[in-house]
């Protein structure tokens, strides 16, 4: 809350005036209010300075003297909400709103509390509240528009990211939110015109996050060759990025260009030397690449951090590529009690069958996922298959 001093004044001594004359309260005079107005412009000082416990001392003091005081209750609930304290930072809004409903600061910070909560419903509610009295604001509209995405109200949060758009053209947190929200619902065509714009806007600025959300649109619709573009962009801007590196590795993955993936599954491992998933990546790249054992060391690494069901994959597939069959089905059949609708499961038993000339059985266990009632293209293809080689 940035107030000009004297406004702030002349405000607090008039709300405190009109609140004395609602009840039977002994009226504050003239030197009250001016100490009221003194420990508010320090209390409100020391808030801006992120001085906090400093801050909270002189509006407690305002308290003693006003119990109802506004200005006190809204700046300690900005305080407790600036510590992450949420809760206590609500039951102050809630305090003030009880004496001085309407208030726009509180339900501000009120609705922010509940948003950094995750309760985006509450949310909704103070901030739908607060656009009663200013419809035009638009930090407060993208926040409401940012928590229908959150509760998945497509139409809702479009419509008042398109009325922020236009209020003022190119508005980032709209653009971003838009992008955001069509991402969410699988639309990353949409989702992209909205983040191309923001590069757009910001030719010589632009945010990192932005640029691997667009590789992340080119992943999903596995363009990876347009993905690369993107990600190598912002890998410019912040050499050691996890998203970028992350993104670069596996846009060569979906080209089969393993070697490359690996170079970047290897810088990821450099910073995050105990991240199992990028080891199991890293395995499946050696794999990939014919270097057995190479793999084997990275899916045994990452199944000494926790259990990871891709490792244990990768070691049955090493096990199925060095023809030990038998030891490949065996753990196949281990992670189905794990993941017993993975078809990769199914049909690697399958082809393993196959090459030990035991194609019944091979059907068998096609037939087995079936009758999950799930269709999948690869197990009807090797069904296919199969048959025609009979």
């Amino acid at each position: 809350m940035n107030f000009k001093n004297t406004v702030k004044e002349t405000k607090m001594k008039k709300n405190q005036q009109n609140n004395n004359e609602k009840g039977n309260e002994k009226p504050l005079n003239e030197s009250q209010l001016n100490e009221i107005s003194e420990l508010s412009k320090k209390g409100y000082q020391s808030l801006k300075e992120n001085v906090l416990d400093e801050a909270d001392e002189y509006f407690n003091k305002i308290l003693e003297i006003d119990e109802e005081n506004n200005y006190a209750l809204v700046g300690l609930g900005d305080s407790a909400r600036k510590k992450k304290q949420h809760n206590r930072a609500i039951d102050y809004y809630k305090q003030c709103l009880k004496h001085h409903p309407g208030n726009n600061y509180a339900l501000f910070g009120l609705a922010d509390c509940y948003k950094a909560l995750n309760q985006y419903s509450k949310a909704i509610k103070i901030w739908e509240q607060y656009l009663l009295h200013d419809n035009e604001n638009i930090t407060v509209l993208t926040r409401v528009a940012d928590a229908y995405r959150k509760v998945r109200d497509f139409s809702r949060s479009r419509e008042i990211y398109m009325k922020v758009l236009n209020m003022e053209s190119d508005n980032p947190y709209a653009l971003i939110g838009l992008g955001h929200l069509h991402y969410d619902f699988k639309e990353y065509e949409e989702a992209m015109k909205y983040w191309e714009r923001m590069v757009e806007v910001n030719e010589n600025d632009v945010d990192i996050r932005v640029l691997t959300s667009l590789g992340n649109c080119h992943r999903k619709l596995k363009t990876f060759d347009r993905g690369l573009y993107y990600f190598k962009c912002a890998l410019e801007i912040e050499p050691n990025n996890f998203y970028a590196l992350f993104g670069l590795a596996d846009c060569y993955r979906g080209l089969n260009n393993h070697e490359k993936s690996l170079e970047y599954w290897k810088r990821i491992l450099e910073i995050d030397p105990n991240n199992k998933v990028i080891l199991t990546r890293a395995g499946d790249a050696y794999r990939n690449m014919g270097e057995y054992k190479e793999a084997e060391t990275c899916y045994k690494k990452a199944l000494n951090i926790e259990f990871d069901l891709y490792a244990i994959l990768g070691l049955a597939l090493i096990n199925k590529l060095r023809g030990n069959y038998k030891e490949a089905i065996d753990s196949l059949y281990g992670l189905m009690k794990n993941d017993p609708k993975n078809h990769r499961l199914y049909t690697e038993i399958a082809d393993s069958y196959i090459k030990m000339n035991q194609r019944e059985r091979a059907i068998e266990v096609l037939n087995q996922f079936q009758r999950l009632g799930i269709r999948n293209q690869y197990v009807t293809e090797m069904f296919e298959k199969i048959y025609q080689e009979q």
